[in-house]
């Protein structure tokens, strides 16, 4: 199993995005820690206990302060700068203080710092930034990072995959008095098994008979329930996201008639999603497709965007008024829950936004029955 990588041409690409938007705010030097946005311009990858940061200049120059216990062989930096991060195998919890210490070294350097963009929400108080205007440019990432590149499709097409080999395998399974800590653990297996590796991240939804939450210990599945598998894995910090719903034994007349409205939907996303369209309108028009259902109430969003985190734009979702771009990677999953439906039905597919429409990244079955 080859381990894919981000392209470092790419990275440096994506730089020159961010260099584009810190020209139009006038930003001398960006700074960044957040370990999804570090891998995004650099691609250096680092595990959660691990502190890290990115410096951008206007200049082009970038810089990374990484853990020398995890120093990448290669990145998109110009400059690798380590800390001591692991004296021992020990992880310090002074980490942050230390990777700032060695941050504000290198910040001298700088002749010009009269603005610095920093991620708000997390940015370090150990670096003082008194002496510079600090803009937030959080929102200007996030903007950014709505745009998929080819390698960061890759990683997301793997982790894909790996959601189509946890179905099949839970199709094979599936029964009354299957344990749901059976089924969530052979569904992991699977996954590292087409990933090749451990997994960064896993799904939300393993429970039958329920909308939805994580495997219950001694809960058996019922014949008659419905068994929706709202999966999630993350293939080097790239998440997919899609669910399907699996009958226990035959689905019944309103099972069936229910999943019939659930998958009405995703016509109306392939005909009618294009870049300019309103995602808040789209779930507008699905809603009142399924509140029209004669089973089930539809309670949640119609879907949202993927990518270095499970919920990111395009929302939709009334409580935002996205429109679709171009690069876009989102999921659709429509749903009804009712008790006569012995729990309920969800089923998501994963779709790009391409220059005419989108493409459907989840082909794998949509149907409810079991593997006989």
């Amino acid at each position: 199993m080859d381990h894919l990588e981000l392209d470092h041409d790419l990275c440096r690409g994506r730089q020159q995005r961010l260099l584009d938007a810190m020209q139009s705010q006038r930003l001398d030097l960006v700074v960044v820690q957040r370990p999804e946005h570090i891998q995004w311009l650099t691609g250096a990858r680092f595990p959660w206990v691990l502190e890290a940061f990115a410096l951008v200049a206007s200049d082009g120059r970038t810089v990374i302060v990484v853990p020398d216990s995890q120093r990448p062989g290669t990145a998109a930096a110009d400059e690798v700068i380590d800390y001591p991060a692991q004296p021992d195998c020990t992880l310090r919890n002074d980490q942050r203080a230390a990777a700032s210490n060695v941050l504000q070294d290198r910040l001298k350097s700088f002749s010009v710092m009269s603005r610095v963009g920093l991620e708000f929400s997390v940015a370090t108080r150990h670096v003082d930034w008194s002496s510079a205007e600090t803009v937030d440019v959080e929102p200007d990432l996030f903007r950014l990072r709505r745009r998929k590149d080819p390698d960061e499709l890759a990683m997301i097409r793997r982790a894909i995959a790996a959601t189509e080999a946890m179905y099949a395998r839970a199709r094979e399974i599936i029964e009354p008095g299957v344990e749901e800590l059976f089924v969530f653990n052979e569904l992991q297996s699977v996954a590292v098994e087409t990933c090749g590796e451990m997994l960064t991240r896993t799904g939300n939804d393993y429970q039958c008979g329920s909308p939805g939450g994580p495997p219950r210990s001694g809960r058996r599945a019922a014949a008659g329930e419905l068994y929706i598998l709202d999966l999630g894995p993350a293939y080097r910090g790239y998440f997919a996201d899609n669910a399907r719903t699996i009958a226990v034994t035959e689905p019944t007349d309103e099972q069936l008639a229910t999943w019939e409205r659930v998958t009405q939907v995703f016509p109306i996303i392939e005909e009618t999603v294009r870049p300019g369209v309103s995602a808040k309108e789209l779930y507008v028009q699905v809603k009142r497709l399924l509140d029209d259902a004669p089973i089930g109430n539809f309670p949640h969003h119609l879907g949202h965007g993927i990518g270095l985190f499970p919920h990111e734009a395009p929302h939709l979702n009334p409580f935002w008024d996205d429109v679709f771009e171009v690069g876009d990677l989102f999921t659709v999953e429509p749903g009804l829950y009712a008790d006569r439906l012995r729990g309920g039905m969800r089923i998501e597919n994963d779709y790009l936004v391409t220059e005419d429409g989108v493409e459907c990244l989840t082909t794998f079955p949509l149907e409810l029955t079991v593997v006989t």
